[in-house]
């Protein structure tokens, strides 16, 4: 079902329309195929960047959509809505974008941005490491000065489209402590650069999720992205803007297992009745259209705040735990609402189901997104 949006301009409700396009015809008929054989969508990406779903939050000057984040996050919501896997890969390329956007100097901005906000070039990030996922203050992969740049040793962890991605903006410690961490966009041809088999993971086959393995690797020194020292308030930065992104995903995803499990419920019949019309079965579907609604207000709000420059941080955070909670519930009571049949794999929402988990987990768990709104609180 066609979610009926609230947008500010007819611009936006042709982006919409647009993306949806894309979506129903692209997306949708091969989703199916690739989440079941863990095959990559070859040409997936490509299609995006040409339609401007790439760049979308981005000014116009450097070859961006300029579209406020109120819109590219409900585009974002009508991809997930279509291809979970996909629209987390295209929230992690915008994220990737952000660093270079906001601390990069004019000349980087020049030579990288236009083919990273034209789709021609895919980024990935890289923060979290094996041993350092939650705290990224106590990042180990070394950046050690170097003639003309930096050498380059350790590992990184979790890496959505890893060994697919065009770039990388690395996380390493060039000092000690938490102002010791600098950020670099490492291009993926890079000599020392390797990465480990693709992940195992519950759901979001399609897109790979990798470790990436540096072995003295040699960066330039005109790559490395704001002074050193400055990685942890780059990534932190863009981890508000990321929040928001997988806020919008969750919501994409509970959508599609509300509309789907709605129109099980209205086709399947029980007692001489369509089960929707029974009162326990109905009540359930009403829940999980209030927490859909919800969480999309929520994240909705916070993306009027970044717009309006208004302080966010507090408020992605709210969003990211809101949607990601009502996407688990709304998955789980889907696959309820199908009873025997949602549990097997003849129907979509035993993969909603699955995919879900993880939105509860990455760009910080819900823990840590607590962590966060209680400090706001405190401070």
């Amino acid at each position: 079902m066609a979610v009926d949006r609230l947008l500010p301009t007819a611009e936006a409700r042709d982006l919409i329309a647009l993306t949806r396009d894309v979506a129903d015809k692209v997306l949708a008929p091969i989703v199916d195929e690739h989440e079941k054989n863990e095959t990559y969508p070859e040409g997936v990406f490509a299609t995006l960047g040409e339609a401007g779903l790439l760049s979308l939050p981005y000014p116009e000057e450097w070859g961006g959509g300029g579209q406020p984040y109120e819109v590219y996050l409900q585009v974002l919501e009508e991809i997930a809505a279509r291809w979970a896997a996909v629209a987390v890969a295209v929230s992690v390329h915008s994220l990737a974008c952000h660093p270079l956007m906001a601390f990069g100097t004019d000349e980087q901005k020049q030579t990288w941005l236009p083919d990273m906000l034209g789709g021609n070039t895919v980024g990935a990030y890289s923060l979290s490491e094996p041993q350092a996922g939650s705290d990224a203050a106590a990042l180990a992969c070394k950046a050690v000065a170097a003639d003309g740049g930096y050498r380059i040793t350790g590992a990184k962890a979790w890496i959505t489209h890893g060994g697919i991605a065009d770039f990388y903006n690395l996380f390493a410690r060039t000092g000690e402590g938490s102002k010791g961490i600098s950020c670099f966009l490492v291009p993926d041809d890079t000599e020392g650069l390797s990465f480990g088999r693709p992940e195992e993971k519950m759901g979001l086959h399609a897109v790979p999720t990798t470790s990436a393995h540096y072995d003295d690797a040699f960066v330039p020194a005109e790559r490395r992205i704001g002074d050193e020292g400055q990685g942890l308030q780059i990534a932190f930065s863009a981890l508000d803007s990321g929040r928001l992104g997988i806020a919008a995903v969750a919501v994409g995803l509970a959508q599609a297992a509300l509309d789907e499990a709605v129109a099980y419920a209205q086709d399947r019949t029980a007692f001489g009745r369509k089960i929707i019309d029974h009162q326990g079965l109905g009540f359930l579907l009403a829940d999980m259209a209030a927490a859909v609604d919800s969480a999309r207000a929520t994240y909705i709000d916070a993306a009027r705040r970044r717009d309006a420059g208004l302080p966010y941080s507090r408020n992605a955070s709210v969003a990211k735990l809101v949607a990601t909670d009502a996407a688990m519930k709304v998955t789980t009571d889907a696959v309820q609402v199908l009873g025997g049949y949602g549990y097997t794999r003849d129907f979509r929402v035993e993969r909603y189901m699955r995919e879900a988990k993880i939105t509860q987990i990455f760009e910080g768990t819900n823990q840590i997104q607590r962590l966060v709104i209680s400090r706001h609180l405190a401070g």
